[in-house]
């Protein structure tokens, strides 16, 4: 009979846990497209991704993220102005804000992010300033995260006894 019990629980949880980040990612969505974000889809997956943890963990996965993305975006920001998607300039940030991120003691999901940021902005070519695309990241980025950590607090998740 335990065991039923903790089945039900379980899935009891998997179910809010669901209606939790359904309606987070909805909210990000719309509150991005709302404020006319260029790629309002970042926000939208920068809270899918900080809602598959609790809320503590949620905390240090968002500056973790926010910190590699405002890295990433600095480091694409400035090469791009100078060199473009210059492969080699590219290899070189990349590297780069991998030892900042080891110099500072951020774990490897700073570098992560870091990485996705420096690549779009590097690599994805578009007609507006590199900055400018920089700019947005890290906003849609904020944005979800203060989507995510907002509904986590407001509706937190049960964990199972």
């Amino acid at each position: 009979m335990g065991s039923a019990v903790t089945v039900v629980a379980e899935e009891r949880n998997s179910l809010s846990h669901i209606a939790r980040t359904t309606i987070a990612a909805l909210a990000s969505q719309l509150i991005a497209q709302s404020l006319h974000m260029p790629e309002p889809y970042w926000a939208t997956v920068t809270t899918i991704v900080v809602m598959q943890s609790s809320l503590g963990a949620a905390w240090t996965v968002s500056w973790k993220r926010l910190a590699g993305t405002v890295l990433g975006g600095a480091v694409g920001g400035f090469l791009s102005s100078y060199v473009g998607g210059n492969l080699i300039a590219f290899g070189a940030a990349m590297a780069g804000t991998g030892l900042v991120c080891l110099l500072l003691k951020v774990d490897r999901s700073a570098y992560r992010f870091a990485g996705i940021t420096l690549t779009i902005i590097m690599l994805v070519p578009r007609a507006t300033s590199p900055w400018i695309v920089a700019i947005h990241r890290c906003v849609e980025v904020s944005l979800g995260i203060a989507v995510a950590l907002v509904l986590a607090a407001v509706w937190p998740e049960r964990i199972p006894s």
